[in-house]
């Protein structure tokens, strides 16, 4: 975090209460942490729904922070060499911080969204960017209103760009966070079933995930999938400059149905000596459209893509005791899922044994998506399927006395390990794949 703002300019754009006997006084940094909190730090006290740091101003007092940034409503020390600067909101100063802070940068940033893939899009377009100068990017699950905002402050003057992910629960959280970013260009994924208990239907995952191009900046560009039922609409619906991607014909940026990742832009046609997944190739076009967007060459693009490197637990694959294990455990909602099977149903090494857990969030659908599993399983040749969690016993229920299939079903991973110690012995292929909060990473500890 490189602010360098005095306290009086601070007050200005958070329009907290300044009360204190050096207004002119430079804040380059807030610590978040009350344990790291060091003599002259300035320490910014987050209330959330389930968290007020506020409590932690004493201890913070007496450990020497010069600065405290913290909601109303907190009793003030009788005397203090501190600054206070006293808000009704930390979290929306927090985002002013983080808005004023973008808007007087020089790097040019993406923003991407949507149901699927947008981790990997933008890990991928980092890679791009990486060819062509400093890169400011969110880091893991720093995607929501309080981790964007966080990561806009880590941009410096040595950022040419920034490239931010942008995760949605709720609608209005795309809102949210991209009018914080203020994207030089807009990247959606896909519109799919994820978070339903709060969506409810996918009508409103559109609109929410489309909120991002409203937030634009002037001149900017859209970025979306040519293939996506839903957002095939802002052909029509969005009128300011787009990028379309996709496998269908009429995509701007038509990915080719060849063995190795290749693409026709502009009546060019572009290949990569790069064999990705079909999904993945779908991620690497977001990619590529969104580096166009932003002013880079084609020579940046397959450098980039040529140079990415996969994130831990997304479809990574590893090798344990002559067994090839496909680990996708950080996330799980239904299109992700059916992705994944049918990669496993592609695999030559057999068996083909899936070990699943709970897709989190889908609410009243979400009987109907496990069930669906169960169908997936076996439409895709799966030998074995070990499936656990309180949704997954729809799955099982599905596929438990059906030909061609061994089904194990538990509560927990623990109900069926020994089941699943026997069926590793015969080699063959493993995919190891739930929401994150079921923690099947641990299984593969554990083999």
């Amino acid at each position: 975090m490189k602010l360098n703002l005095t306290l009086s300019k601070i007050a200005e754009i958070t329009g907290a209460e300044l009360v204190s006997s050096r207004p002119q006084e430079k804040v380059t940094s807030f610590v978040t942490d009350s344990r790291v909190i060091r003599p002259g730090d300035a320490f910014i006290a987050l209330k959330g729904k389930n968290h007020d740091a506020r409590q932690f101003i004493p201890d913070v007092l007496k450990k020497g922070a010069a600065v405290v940034l913290a909601e109303k409503g907190f009793a003030m020390p009788a005397r203090s060499d501190a600054s206070f600067l006293l808000v009704e909101d930390s979290l929306k100063a927090l985002q002013a911080l983080a808005k004023y802070h973008r808007l007087n940068s020089t790097l040019k940033v993406a923003a991407i969204t949507g149901s699927n893939g947008k981790s990997t899009t933008k890990q991928m377009l980092r890679a791009i960017c990486e060819t062509a100068g400093e890169t400011a990017a969110n880091m893991g699950n720093f995607n929501n209103q309080f981790g964007v905002p966080f990561s806009l402050l880590e941009i410096q003057p040595k950022h040419k760009y920034g490239i931010f992910e942008l995760g949605a629960s709720h609608p209005g959280d795309i809102a949210e966070t991209a009018s914080l970013a203020v994207p030089d260009v807009a990247v959606i994924t896909n519109v799919s079933a994820a978070h339903l208990e709060f969506f409810h239907d996918l009508e409103t995952v559109y609109k929410t995930k489309t909120e991002i191009a409203k937030c634009l900046n002037f001149g900017g560009t859209l970025v979306y999938n040519a293939d996506d039922a839903y957002l095939s609409r802002l052909k029509t619906d969005f009128k300011g400059k787009s990028i379309s991607f996709g496998f269908r014909p009429g995509a701007d940026l038509q990915i080719l149905e060849t063995e190795k990742f290749s693409f026709t832009y502009k009546g060019e046609a572009y290949m990569l000596d790069l064999k990705l997944a079909r999904h993945d190739k779908l991620n690497a076009a977001a990619a590529a459209a969104a580096a166009i967007a932003l002013g880079l060459y084609m020579d940046n693009v397959k450098k980039g893509l040529m140079s990415y490197t996969p994130m831990p637990m997304r479809m990574e694959r590893l090798e344990k005791n002559g067994v090839h294990f496909v680990l996708d455990c950080y996330n799980a909602n239904p299109a992700s899922m059916q992705n994944a099977l049918e990669i496993l149903g592609r695999e030559t090494a057999k068996p083909r044994i899936a070990v699943l857990g709970d897709m989190k969030e889908l609410g009243e659908s979400s009987k109907e998506y496990h069930r669906l599993v169960g169908s997936q399983v076996l439409e895709n040749g799966i030998d074995y399927a070990f499936l656990a969690g309180p949704e997954m016993k729809y799955a099982y229920e599905k596929i438990k006395d059906a030909p061609g299939v061994k089904a194990f079903y538990a509560p927990s991973p623990a109900g069926w390990n020994k089941e699943l110690a026997r069926a590793l012995k015969k080699g063959g292929t493993c995919l190891v794949k739930a929401s994150r909060s079921m923690n099947f990473e641990n299984i593969l500890k554990e083999i």
